[in-house]
């Protein structure tokens, strides 16, 4: 009896650009619609990121997770290419890469699946492909390195370990529910076997909906609300925040991404005072209201002083030394996944920071070294793992992932 046929051999990788251009019925637009007012409950949604409808077109100019709420249940895997790896073989990669990401997204199975009833509608799965630095050594592709994309320098409250550090490709997986997440994740991973292997895996999840069903900014795990000073998708500030428009021209209408995965330590945390929390972040923890203000969205008041003469907003808070002002306008678009870790019984506890800017070297570095200097914070967040990578634009019906640096 002949045995089953792979999935390369039912799908071929020649055949890999022409399904992704063909399975495009059924596809639902995603509908970025305007967030709804503030719920009074913890952080309103005057200009968060968009609301997604259920299932998320995935043709347009940039990758659409970028833009997107942070998804409910997300997975990032980074890959480090195997030996023999070059561009073509790259390149056939991310096109079947992208018979996938049309696939999955539209609630479909991908090509051979060989689990197709787990491929379902309305749960608003996206998958975010990132290349790492080491991309551009490979013959081919050194002159195409965007600007700045390097390996961070370790900062001094750094403690990195390389099993969540670094990597030549990532994967960010998310939707609305997980076993979509990993059925995704485990058909993309098996699509590269030929060209790389996981490097390592990263679990997170969010909650971005109130009580009452409107989108909010959503909490990390010290009860903050987490994103407030963010750029709102679909403005001018957003657009120069996140999108490059420089650089190589391939690369125009991407974006680079940090990954920083921060350890919390709850414990000490919780032996605070709220007063002492909210006065280490400069907010307030019921509604994310700056101290200096009432709603989430007020903007901070960073010369007030109380009747003692201190700063309201203390020359430490975070909120402060994130804040552009301080800063010389830089921005950044800041995202966050929570993450629990078991080993035994013992739980590790954090944060999967995700930040996404047109420049590392210009944006991201001064924040970092700024924040790695003086943040309060620092006394109960250690950063254990950290990568960067270039998020290629989006695609159109009949193109792929990277067609403009890998063709």
């Amino acid at each position: 009896m002949t045995g089953r046929p792979s999935r390369r051999q039912l799908f071929g990788y020649a055949g890999a650009a022409a399904a992704g251009a063909a399975i495009t019925g059924g596809v639902v637009a995603g509908d970025f619609a305007a967030l709804g007012k503030d719920n009074g409950n913890g952080n309103g949604s005057g200009n968060g990121p968009a609301v997604l409808a259920a299932d998320i077109d995935s043709y347009g100019d940039h990758q659409p997770a970028v833009a997107a709420p942070s998804p409910k249940h997300a997975e990032l895997v980074a890959l480090n290419l195997l030996g023999g790896t070059d561009k073509a073989a790259l390149g056939r990669l991310m096109r079947l890469w992208t018979a996938d990401i049309v696939a999955l997204g539209a609630g479909r199975p991908a090509p051979g699946d060989t689990a197709p009833e787990l491929a379902v509608p309305g749960v608003a799965l996206t998958v975010t492909v990132g290349l790492g630095p080491r991309i551009f050594i490979l013959p081919g592709l050194t002159s195409f390195k965007p600007g700045g994309l390097d390996d961070l320098p370790v900062m001094s409250h750094d403690r990195l370990d390389p099993a969540w550090s670094g990597g030549d490709l990532l994967l960010l997986v998310g939707a609305d529910d997980a076993v979509s997440v990993v059925h995704a994740v485990r058909r993309l991973v098996a699509d590269a076997a030929p060209f790389a292997k996981p490097a390592w895996r990263q679990t997170g999840f969010w909650n971005g909906t109130g009580p009452d069903g409107t989108p909010v900014t959503g909490r990390n795990l010290f009860g903050q609300v987490d994103g407030s000073g963010n750029p709102a998708p679909g403005t001018p500030d957003f657009d120069t925040t996140v999108w490059s428009a420089d650089g190589p021209a391939w690369f125009r209408g991407g974006t680079t991404l940090v990954v920083r995965r921060i350890r919390m330590n709850l414990d000490t945390w919780d032996e605070l005072t709220r007063s002492e929390q909210e006065r280490a972040v400069g907010r307030k923890l019921s509604n994310g209201a700056p101290l200096t203000g009432a709603t989430e969205r007020d903007e901070l008041d960073l010369e007030k002083r109380d009747a003692d003469g201190r700063l309201v907003i203390a020359e430490n808070a975070h909120a402060r030394l994130s804040h552009h002002s301080e800063n010389d306008g830089r921005r950044i678009f800041r995202k966050g996944l929570n993450y629990v870790q078991d080993t035994g019984a013992t739980r590790e506890s954090g944060l999967i920071f995700l930040s996404y800017q047109a420049d590392v070297a210009g944006q991201f570095l001064p924040l970092l070294a700024r924040l790695d200097a003086a943040d309060a914070l620092n006394e109960w967040t250690t950063t254990i793992g950290s990568a960067v990578f270039a998020i290629p634009p989006g695609f159109r019906e009949g193109g792929w992932v990277a067609r403009e640096l890998l063709e």
